[in-house]
């Protein structure tokens, strides 16, 4: 059973930081690539950045590039979304998800690709 629990969402001033965590209560995180997607009301679920099994490789949208990092904690079983330099058009509820995968160094973009989601967080940038 894969169970992801997303933290650290919150109200932030543009301009400023957050750190989201996805949690894995799982016996191991690392046979699972791992990707951050949102949705803003009215819009679809977008890709925002994914990590591969290994840690190694990451990937993100061009509309975070930059501004955000993906990493991931094997021994902690976590995957962190560190945001910087955020925007009023980064609002959105942010959802952690995980594939499990033979490939190791390997991301995923597509929500269609993830078989386990989180409930998420909800982003919420002033301007």
């Amino acid at each position: 059973q894969v169970q992801l629990v997303e933290s650290g969402g919150g109200l932030v001033q543009a301009g400023g930081s957050l750190r989201l965590s996805c949690a894995h209560s799982g016996r191991t995180f690392s046979v699972y690539a791992v990707g951050w997607f949102r949705q803003a009301p009215g819009k679809e679920r977008e890709f925002v950045a994914a990590v591969s099994r290994n840690g190694d490789i990451t990937n993100y949208s061009d509309s975070v590039k930059g501004r955000f990092t993906i990493s991931r904690d094997q021994a902690k079983n976590t995957v962190d979304l560190q945001m910087g330099s955020l925007k009023p058009e980064d609002t959105a509820v942010y959802y952690c998800a995980a594939k499990l995968t033979g490939y190791s160094g390997t991301t995923y973009m597509r929500p269609g690709e993830y078989m386990y989601w989180g409930q998420g967080t909800q982003v919420t940038v002033s301007s």
